[in-house]
């Protein structure tokens, strides 16, 4: 996992339904996304996999690997 390039980056506004779509949209094309997130952004690794209907791979920092299930 360390060899993907993270693709979805949240900002200071946190997860939004844009986001979701975004991430929905590239786990149909790659089947696995890397998502970071800003130290302050308020992020639920968990509600975001379950928004996004994706399966928790890895959350290590900031960062959170998703699969498509």
């Amino acid at each position: 996992m360390q060899t993907l390039k993270a693709t979805i980056w949240i900002g200071k506004q946190g997860c939004t339904d844009t986001i979701i779509s975004e991430i929905k949209l590239q786990l149909e094309k790659r089947r696995v996304v890397k998502v970071k997130w800003l130290q302050n952004a308020e992020v639920d690794p968990h509600e975001i996999a379950t928004l996004a209907r994706a399966r928790l791979v890895l959350v290590r920092g900031h960062t959170m690997v998703l699969a498509k299930r």
